[in-house]
C-alpha cells in the first residue's frame, strides 16, 4: 500500500494515499497540447472550473503558459493577463483547492494573494529559485516537477543514461532548496515530469519504476494525461491509453494524478485503488 501523507496547504490538509487524488487541468493557454485556446475566455474558463469540480476533481490546476515541447516562454505580463481574471472569478467559488502551474515568482505571489493554495512549479525551482520564498511566505503547498533542459531545447537533448537516478537526484536537490527557505516537508509533493525533456521510451520506464521515488519519502504526483508518448489516432483512443497509464501510476505508488478527463480517469484510478487495497490486505 502507498505510504500515507498529510499534505499541508494554506487553509486545509489533504490526506494522500488512502485513495488517489485527482488534479483537474484547466489550461488558459492558446497553444497547449490538446485544449489550446478552448478556455482562454475567462467566463468559459470559470464554467470549466466548476464543471471539473462537479466531475470529481479533488484539486484544480490552472495554467497560463504552455510547457509543451518547442514552446517559447511568455512574459510575466502576458501570463498575468491570461490568469488573473480567471483567479478573481474563482476566488471563494470552489470547495476544492486551486493550484497554479507556474515557475515565475511574480505570478506565484499574485496568485497566492488571490487565494491559491498550491504552486505547481514545472521547472522544479530551476528557472526561478526565488519562487520557493513566495510559497514559504504564504504557507502554500508546492509541487516540484522534474524538468530536463527547457521546452525550446528538448528536441536536441540526447537520451538520459539512467532516468530514475537522475530524476531522484535532481528532485532531492530541489527539496533541499525548499528546506533552505524554511518550507516544511509536509508542504511538498514531487513529480517525475513525464515528458519534460524525456524521450518516449524513457517515459514508459519512469512509470514502470515509479516506486523508486519512494526513497525521497514524499508524496508522488504524475501527469501522464494526453502526453505525446500516449497519443493515438483518435481522442477516444488516447483517453484509453491515458487510463492505462493512470492505472500504472497508481499501482506504482502515485498519490496524485494530474488529468484532463476527470470522469474517465476517476474510474481508472478507482479500479487501481481497489487492486492496491486488496493486495496490501493480503500482505
Amino acid at each position: 500500500m502507498r505510504k500515507l501523507f498529510y499534505w499541508k496547504l494554506r487553509q486545509r490538509e489533504i490526506q494522500l494515499g488512502e485513495r488517489t487524488v485527482l488534479m483537474g487541468v484547466l489550461n488558459l493557454t492558446p497553444d497547449s497540447f490538446s485544449d489550446g485556446g478552448k478556455y482562454s475566455d475567462p467566463d468559459r474558463a470559470f464554467a470549466r472550473a466548476l464543471e471539473l469540480e462537479e466531475q470529481g476533481a479533488d484539486i484544480l490546476d490552472v495554467g497560463a503558459e504552455s510547457t509543451k515541447p518547442g514552446s517559447t516562454r511568455v512574459s510575466a505580463a502576458e501570463e498575468m493577463r491570461r490568469l488573473i481574471p480567471v483567479l478573481k472569478r474563482l476566488k471563494d467559488r470552489l470547495t476544492i483547492p486551486v493550484s497554479v502551474d507556474t515557475y515565475k515568482a511574480e505570478i506565484a505571489e499574485r496568485a497566492l494573494d488571490l487565494g491559491v493554495e498550491i504552486i505547481n512549479d514545472p521547472s522544479g525551482l530551476t528557472f526561478e529559485p526565488q519562487l520557493a520564498r513566495m510559497v514559504s511566505n504564504h504557507n502554500a503547498g508546492l509541487v516540484l516537477n522534474h524538468m530536463r533542459g527547457r521546452p525550446e531545447t528538448w528536441s536536441k537533448l540526447g537520451p538520459m543514461p539512467d532516468p530514475m537516478a537522475a530524476i531522484t537526484r535532481d528532485l532531492d536537490a530541489a527539496v533541499s532548496r525548499t528546506r533552505h527557505v524554511g518550507i516544511d516537508r509536509t508542504r511538498l509533493v514531487i513529480d517525475p515530469g513525464i515528458g519534460f525533456g524525456k524521450r518516449k521510451e524513457q517515459n514508459a520506464l519512469i512509470l514502470g519504476r515509479l516506486g523508486q521515488l519512494a526513497a525521497l519519502d514524499l508524496p508522488i504526483m504524475v501527469g501522464p494525461s494526453r502526453k505525446s508518448f500516449l497519443t493515438h489516432p483518435t481522442a477516444e483512443e488516447t483517453r484509453f491509453a491515458t487510463a492505462a497509464a493512470v492505472a500504472a501510476c497508481v499501482l506504482g505508488g502515485a498519490h496524485l494524478i494530474r488529468v484532463h478527463d476527470v470522469i474517465e480517469m476517476r474510474a481508472a484510478a478507482d479500479v487501481a485503488d481497489e487492486i492496491l487495497r486488496a493486495t496490501s490486505a493480503e500482505a
